[in-house]
């Protein structure tokens, strides 16, 4: 049977047409059923446990922020101190790890002498890190550093791309430069955010060890999923917990080793006697930070086991502007048009990101 010649080529004229765009309707639509999807193929109770680490992301990590911002702004001196902090609630991860062997029949990872070596440079890397942004919150407040922390985001891009071999599209590099410009953004605009009490070079030491922090926290990224592909080879949920567990126990004797060296330890008597409210808001501002720098870390922890990268950086991405905005609330932290502009930029940014690592894993699942 002869073919058409016109038959053929209305038949690559059909194939070659654009298909008519989705209607917004029909996409929401859309959405909303594979959303349906999703939630019936998972028990309520995960998605309870994904509720209560998402709430714990959004109000734990905002709240050990600005407590590091009160604790300076009431007569806190330390450096070391707010280090210390950051890493002194690892025993209530090891309270939440324990029992998970018991529970899902699980045994402890072996340790061996390359694992535990990463173990203590990671720590040490954490240490360092809690040391950097010690120094950005005891110069810049806390909305101002919120802002700049958020440049992590391009330092773990960078990193996993050269480290761990992680792809990078148009949209991820897109975001990496729409987040450089928002933190030039607040360079220019120092001025009108610095404390009276802080000095032009200090706050410009903030701002240089803000940055420093954020690209360590990129590193410390880059190099945890390092090892979960070399050496540990899975991410099961108490796995994830064992790093994190082993991690701020060597970032925890590191900052004591440092507490004892400066003498803070004895220096805590001081500042809690000079301390604004007295001894007991000292204290309270101490053990609250603690605990809601351990509660963001297992709720980060849990999301992306839970759920996924990308939702972890939603949450991230929606983190930024409630500190901000809290400590405007809070703390009456200044807020300029620069600094709004910096804030949308960088909400920008983070959603192309988000954009680009949902696309990148589309590619490589297809």
């Amino acid at each position: 049977m002869l073919e058409d010649p016109l038959m053929d080529s209305a038949k690559e004229v059909e194939e070659e047409s654009p298909k008519p765009p989705i209607p917004w309707g029909q996409r929401i639509s859309n959405l909303r059923i594979r959303a349906l999807e999703a939630y019936k193929k998972k028990p309520i109770s995960h998605w309870i446990l994904l509720l209560l680490s998402s709430a714990a992301m959004l109000v734990a990590f905002p709240a050990s922020s600005l407590l590091s911002r009160v604790y300076y702004a009431n007569g806190g001196k330390s450096k070391w101190t707010i280090s210390w902090v950051a890493v002194a609630g690892w025993p209530l991860t090891a309270l939440i790890l324990l029992p998970t062997y018991f529970i899902c029949r699980t045994s402890p990872t072996p340790l061996t002498l390359k694992l535990i070596l990463s173990y203590i440079v990671l720590g040490l890397l954490s240490a360092a890190d809690n040391l950097m942004y010690a120094y950005a919150y005891a110069y810049l407040p806390a909305s101002t550093a919120s802002l700049l922390a958020a440049s992590s985001l391009v330092f773990s891009a960078l990193c996993g791309y050269f480290i761990v071999k992680n792809k990078l599209n148009a949209s991820m590099i897109n975001a990496i430069v729409i987040i450089t410009a928002a933190m030039a953004i607040i360079a220019l605009d120092s001025d009108s955010d610095r404390y009276s009490y802080v000095s032009d070079r200090q706050y410009i030491m903030g701002f240089i060890w803000d940055i420093l922090g954020s690209a360590l926290h990129g590193l410390i990224f880059a190099l945890s999923e390092l090892i979960f592909v070399k050496l540990l080879g899975r991410r099961s949920f108490h796995v994830v917990l064992e790093q994190q567990v082993m991690v701020s126990f060597f970032g925890f004797v590191f900052t004591t080793i440092g507490m004892i060296m400066y003498k803070d330890f004895q220096g805590m008597t001081t500042e809690a006697r000079n301390f604004k409210g007295g001894e007991v808001s000292y204290i309270l501002v101490l053990v609250w930070s603690v605990i809601t720098f351990q509660l963001g870390v297992l709720g980060g922890t849990a999301v992306l086991y839970l759920s996924s990268t990308v939702f972890a950086g939603v949450l991230n991405a929606v983190r930024v502007p409630l500190t901000s905005i809290a400590a405007v609330i809070l703390l009456h932290d200044p807020m300029s048009g620069f600094k709004i502009l910096s804030l949308i930029i960088t909400f920008w940014g983070f959603a192309s990101y988000i954009y680009g690592n949902t696309t990148t894993n589309k590619a490589s699942s297809s």
